[in-house]
């Protein structure tokens, strides 16, 4: 196999497509409808599917096939992609073999209900940990993105990564996320003083609530996740760890390699802005282990 394009090579060929992606996203926004539920069981924001999230990934499949025909992709929505087949695996490889990832709508429930926090999140991976990130936020006109090592960087979405300015965190909001499956932490994080947004409670279609990519623009000061999925979660914990953000799993121990993993996923993760904020999720997370 001939030595891939860096992580940065491969975000920037595909920015101008996730550009039209988020035009075509925010266009048809307010026409959208859902498409049969994917079967996720209880939790109904990952069952949520709509035609932008079929449409989105094959337009990012085909750019990749025709830009990077070698590399590794896995897609949301790959069972139903007729491109699939075409790449050469959907699986993690070796180091420095990547494994571009794509959620083509992240917060599908929050876009079908007309709400502006939803993003398109691409992933580059590595054996070991995520090399690349971009997070697309259609609606709000931005975007951010991160490169291994190098930091945090927030732009709109006529600018190009050159032009982004570094995310910096400021003082956010004493308002903790709990994911799906998390409720039980509620009650001692209020004691705590804490807002608490226990999303599998809170989410309304009215009323916009606070999501994960919250710890990107201070709305949020802390989350615990269930698990960190490598499309979505994890991937925007790896925006927040290089923004600065403290980023563990509820051990309080640093995430695994990622070859580690299963199912396309790092176990239960804390992403925190401060140290005592972490503290706090920390004690709360292991309180329910005693």
């Amino acid at each position: 196999m001939s030595e891939s394009p860096s992580p940065r090579a491969i975000v920037e060929s595909l920015f101008p497509y996730l550009q039209v992606a988020a035009a075509y996203a925010d266009r048809i926004q307010s026409k959208i409808t859902a498409l049969p539920a994917k079967g996720e069981g209880d939790n109904f924001f990952a069952a949520a599917l709509t035609d932008a999230d079929l449409a989105i990934q094959n337009l990012v499949e085909v750019a990749l096939l025709a830009n990077f025909p070698h590399i590794r992709f896995y897609g949301e929505e790959y069972e139903q992609s007729r491109n699939t087949k075409y790449f050469r695996a959907i699986d993690l490889g070796g180091e420095g073999d990547y494994l571009v990832t794509l959620d083509p709508i992240d917060g599908t429930q929050f876009y079908l209900d007309g709400h502006a926090n939803y993003q398109i999140i691409l992933s580059i991976l590595n054996w070991d940990d995520f090399e690349a990130v971009i997070a697309i936020s259609p609606a709000q006109n931005t975007y951010y993105y991160a490169l291994r090592g190098e930091g945090a960087f927030q732009g709109t979405l006529t600018q190009d990564l050159a032009a982004c300015k570094p995310l910096r965190v400021g003082q956010p909001k004493p308002t903790i996320l709990l994911g799906w499956g998390m409720s039980a932490l509620q009650s001692r994080l209020k004691q705590q003083d804490y807002e608490v947004i226990d999303i599998a409670t809170a989410y309304s279609r009215e009323i916009q609530v606070s999501n994960l990519n919250g710890i990107l623009t201070g709305e949020i000061a802390g989350a615990a996740i269930a698990s960190g999925k490598f499309i979505d979660g994890a991937a925007l914990a790896f925006l927040a760890r290089e923004t600065g953000c403290i980023v563990t799993t509820h051990d309080g121990s640093v995430p695994p390699p990622l070859h580690t993993c299963k199912d396309y996923s790092l176990p239960g993760l804390i992403v925190a802005t401060s140290e005592s904020v972490h503290q706090h999720l920390l004690t709360a997370v292991q309180s329910l282990a005693a």
